[in-house]
């Protein structure tokens, strides 16, 4: 590291993520947490949410809970894969906000910085998850798309070749994965940004889509009530009504199935099927019975859905 620079990019600062100053540094520009959201790869911000948040029409949303305890375990794990890896000579420590020289929309802020041997230099991503559904096998890059996207930016951004990830999953299982710089996935994620960029400086914003996060996102556009009336088309009406016929049939068919299920499994706590995991019966609060929770790959897509 020499003075301001790291690599390919210029320091910007110290900023605590979340802060407003951190919202304030990162305005006119795309972190790596939000890339996969330009792409609408992100479960948990959308193109549009992204879009009008960039543009100050909205606030920052509070904290997710699991994103709390992830931050708040990243030092853990920061350690732990400085321990597995104290032979190999490497150093790890925090880093701040960086901005590529070239690309000024370009920032990163890795939750480390490895340097290693020969002055290689490489970033650590410290994760928490739940569930292991989208993790393949440590030391491979098999992960969420969303994380992928996250680690190839960090190196566009400071020129780095490779981006570790160490994983804590289930609170109890510690996985470490490498992504290795890939130029022409990084390009696409250029295209991607600067076209984003562009479109914010146009005024143009994208078409709404049916990620929650557009659908938070319109809420906080017009946080107030008039006592008026608007027009909507037929099409847009009968669209309304058969989505919550299908949300009310499709939570009975849930419950039927759920049902069947529970029934099937008797004190059982897991239920599989072909090995794979579908659901599990967990404690409810006070004196009420368990209840069914999905889990394997719906356990993914509840969790995205509650995003």
């Amino acid at each position: 590291m020499r003075g301001r620079t790291l690599g390919s990019a210029v320091k910007l600062g110290w900023y605590d993520a979340g802060s407003p100053e951190w919202y304030a540094a990162r305005q006119g520009a795309l972190g790596a947490s939000e890339i996969a959201a330009v792409l609408g790869l992100s479960p948990w911000q959308s193109r549009f949410s992204l879009w009008h948040l960039k543009q100050g029409n909205i606030p920052p949303e509070p904290p997710r809970p699991e994103l709390e305890w992830g931050k708040d375990q990243e030092a853990l794990i920061a350690r732990r894969f400085a321990r597995e890896h104290a032979e190999d000579g490497w150093k790890v420590q925090r880093i701040a906000l960086y901005r590529n020289l070239v690309r000024k929309y370009q920032v990163a802020q890795p939750d480390r910085a490895l340097f290693l041997g020969g002055g290689l230099m490489a970033a650590l991503e410290c994760k928490t998850d739940r569930y292991a559904d989208d993790w393949g096998t440590p030391g491979t890059d098999e992960m969420p798309v969303y994380y992928r996207c996250q680690g190839l930016w960090q190196m566009d951004c400071f020129g780095w070749s490779r981006c570790y990830f160490a994983v804590l999953i289930t609170g109890v299982d510690y996985c470490e994965y490498v992504l290795e710089y890939d130029r022409d996935e990084a390009l696409e994620l250029r295209e991607a940004a600067e076209e984003f960029m562009a479109s914010i400086e146009a005024g143009t914003p994208p078409n709404l889509d049916d990620h929650a996060a557009t659908y938070r996102a319109v809420r906080q556009l017009h946080p107030l009530i008039d006592n008026a009336s608007v027009e909507i088309p037929p099409e847009l009406a009968r669209q309304y009504r058969a989505a919550l016929d299908a949300v009310d049939a499709a939570e009975a068919a849930k419950h039927a199935a759920a049902a069947r299920i529970l029934d099937a499994m008797g004190r059982a706590r897991r239920a599989t099927c072909d090995k794979q995991n579908v659901a599990i019966r967990v404690p409810s609060k006070g004196d009420a019975p368990p209840h069914l929770r999905p889990s394997g790959t719906n356990s993914r897509r509840k969790k995205a859905a509650a995003a």
